[in-house]
């Protein structure tokens, strides 16, 4: 088995900040309606790429189609569960020419997030092909998560891990786990250990790979682990930038554009652009 270790610091995200942003999602959500199989917005535009297919929209039993990147793909969203006061849990099914994959979200009272598990699946198209399946799950105590944030310095760090997760592969298994500690500035320090090893008899060969390749692999160990904490980072920054309001007004654009943000900015610069050249021109 090989042990990978790496330490980032990052914005740290308090209680208030989640709760405030599960707030305004499930708002969204909730201004929304359907009208038989076209969902909503509260000025009553259709959401572009979603399809109410079977159930009552944000109701337990709720499936949805939406718009894949090509006619071959198809995706749909299911509701298995829908209360603010119990939980919210969604299952995503894509079905592609070349792999199919499931995924799983629940998070647990969604008005004051405390647990958040994902579970997922993949496989090969008519269930063919063992190399192409495998299967993740993952968990995080968000309340274990700031406990552990707030030990003061010195302190002995959580037994268990607040955050946590799992991939099995045929040839292989591998383990994560993300422990945080308080910094300094509103930053939390988190520690990111992996341990990967191969499965049944591919166990010592596993090994014997991974001794070998052992450099490479932690370079590129270090090299997510950095990539991952600087998106962490931008992504907080901008959503204390936009405060409150502002992502409340980010989050109805982009349902209303069927787009994320950054495109959409390409899109409006590139139709100010024809629009000076039609002005220049006349």
């Amino acid at each position: 088995m090989t042990v990978l270790r790496h330490s980032v610091t990052v914005v740290a995200v308090g209680p208030e900040l989640v709760r405030e942003l599960a707030s305004l999602l499930w708002e969204t959500a909730e201004s929304t309606w359907a009208r038989g199989g076209t969902v909503l917005m509260p000025d009553g535009q259709p959401v572009p790429g979603l399809r109410l297919v079977k159930g009552r929209h944000l109701k337990s039993g709720a499936r949805y189609e939406t718009d894949g990147p090509d006619d071959a793909e198809r995706m749909t969203l299911g509701i298995r569960e829908w209360r603010r006061t119990g939980a919210v849990e969604v299952e995503q099914l894509v079905t592609a020419p070349d792999l199919n994959g499931r995924l799983t979200l629940r998070l647990a009272s969604p008005d004051r997030p405390g647990l958040l598990e994902a579970r997922g699946r993949m496989w090969g198209p008519d269930g063919s092909g063992a190399l192409r399946r495998g299967s993740a799950k993952a968990r995080a105590d968000l309340v274990a998560w700031w406990s552990a944030a707030a030990l003061p310095p010195g302190a002995p760090p959580a037994a268990r891990a607040p955050a946590t997760a799992r991939v099995k592969h045929l040839l292989g298994e591998g383990r994560l786990y993300l422990r945080p500690r308080r910094a300094e500035d509103g930053h939390w320090r988190v520690e990111v250990a992996a341990s990967v090893r191969g499965r049944w008899l591919l166990r010592p060969v596993a090994a014997v790979v991974l001794l070998l390749a052992g450099g490479p692999v932690r370079r590129g160990f270090r090299d997510a682990v950095e990539r991952a904490a600087e998106g962490w980072n931008e992504a907080v920054g901008r959503l204390l930038e936009l405060g409150p309001d502002g992502i409340r007004e980010e989050l109805a654009r982009q349902a209303a554009e069927g787009r994320p943000g950054k495109d959409s900015k390409a899109s409006k610069d590139s139709e100010d652009s024809e629009e000076s050249k039609d002005v220049s021109k006349d």
